[in-house]
């Protein structure tokens, strides 16, 4: 029995009826209906990066609805033929903030912006740092073929998009009320990630809300803590002498000495784990 190829969806029957050549991963189509489908018939601003052949300009038309405005970035002035079907068609650099900030700043405010342009880490970085100003809020950034990541011939790894991303959602946690939230991520809420495809989401107001505890009811419930129930008892011995009054002299040096056995543990286990994850692949 053969393997299916594509989990069949409403923006795959698009992709089939588009009069025009167009290529996408097999895996890419129930994500963009994950991604794609609050924006359904609705006044829209859709902008892709990458459609020089034209076919995926009509999938999107197709898929989106009449209500919504399509844009088509490339490199090649040749995509400039299909302004004659209706379709605005922007021709320039995408790794240049000079080119999204004069193109953007004629177009508008965008709900989507997806990139499906050449792909190298400069490219899909610059796109995504000099487009984020101008995205609606609800709206997003799509930067497919992250798998180019992974590939030399794109640039160096160190700088991929994929370490950018990851950059992100390192700032994005720093928004936790216990940490210097000075360099953390305000710009997007969140980042998804799928295979070849990443997806940064904009909301204005839950990402600059301020992080802190909450209780539901008039007093916190302190309940005993056995986070470390699994390491040795004197762990939490220490902790209690070193609040106790009568140990206040020794304070520094019986925590320093619970902080010296758990990080003995905390390194115990983490040769272990990283065998486990070995043995699963997963590193």
């Amino acid at each position: 029995m053969s393997k299916k190829l594509v989990i069949e969806s409403e923006i795959y029957k698009s992709y089939l009826g588009s009069p025009y050549s167009t290529v996408k991963q097999s895996t890419y189509f129930s994500v963009y209906d994950e991604l794609f489908k609050k924006f359904k018939n609705k006044e829209i601003t859709f902008l892709e990066v990458g459609v020089l052949d034209g076919g995926s300009l009509f999938m999107w038309r197709d898929y989106l609805g009449s209500q919504a405005r399509i844009i088509g970035v490339d490199l090649n002035p040749e995509a400039k033929k299909w302004k004659k079907d209706g379709f605005e068609i922007f021709i320039g650099d995408q790794s240049k903030e000079s080119f999204w900030n004069e193109t953007l700043n004629s177009i508008g405010k965008v709900d989507v912006i997806l990139d499906d342009g050449g792909h190298t880490f400069e490219q899909q970085i610059m796109t995504a740092e000099s487009t984020l100003p101008y995205i609606n809020d609800g709206g997003i950034i799509v930067i497919e073929d992250c798998c180019t990541s992974y590939m030399k011939k794109f640039g160096f790894k160190k700088l991929s998009f994929i370490n950018y991303a990851k950059k992100l959602i390192d700032n994005v946690n720093k928004r936790y009320m216990e940490f210097d939230n000075q360099n953390s991520e305000k710009r997007i809420w969140s980042v998804q990630f799928f295979e070849s495809i990443v997806a940064l989401h904009v909301n204005f107001s839950a990402s600059n809300l301020k992080s802190e505890r909450t209780f539901n009811q008039k007093e916190e419930v302190v309940a005993k803590d056995f986070r470390y129930a699994s390491y040795p008892l004197i762990i939490d011995r220490l902790e209690e002498l070193s609040n106790k009054r009568n140990y206040r002299f020794f304070r520094v040096f019986l925590r320093l000495l619970r902080k010296t056995i758990l990080n003995i543990y905390f390194l115990k286990s983490y040769i272990s784990l990283k065998k486990y994850l070995k043995s699963k692949n997963i590193i």
